[in-house]
């Protein structure tokens, strides 16, 4: 009886604690976010003195905190074995109707580790 109880209790701790949940984003208008894909209404420009400040606070969250946060990025890309680069544009990028890209947009990039947890969040042009 004790043995089951044991388990039951690390099951359910480890169940808990494994579950992701949306981060805080301050002032940010995630609504706003979350229909503004690509960059394309340069809606996200809007939260980036508050995402500029908030970015290391997304340090050690896993991608599917980063899903329930932002929606799905606009793009990934793994770069290695260890290594995805989840990107969400800031400004409006080639993937948007009618825009003429003559420079690379900005975005936020979230370089995601081996285990899925973010190691780095940078604002840039650069791509990864």
């Amino acid at each position: 009886m004790n043995r089951t109880l044991l388990l039951f209790s690390i099951l359910s701790l480890s169940v808990a604690f494994s579950c992701s949940s949306k981060r805080d984003t301050g002032s940010m208008d995630m609504e706003n976010w979350k229909s503004d894909h690509y960059g394309c209404k340069s809606l996200r420009m809007q939260d980036l003195e508050e995402l500029e400040r908030l970015k290391n606070s997304f340090l050690g969250v896993d991608n599917q905190a980063l899903i329930k946060t932002f929606g799905r990025p606009d793009r990934v890309e793994l770069v290695d074995k260890s290594q995805t680069f989840f990107s969400y544009f800031l400004e409006p990028s080639e993937a948007c109707d009618g825009v003429e890209i003559e420079k690379e947009p900005l975005r936020v990039l979230f370089r995601l580790n081996a285990i899925s947890k973010v190691s780095e969040v940078t604002i840039t042009t650069q791509n990864p």
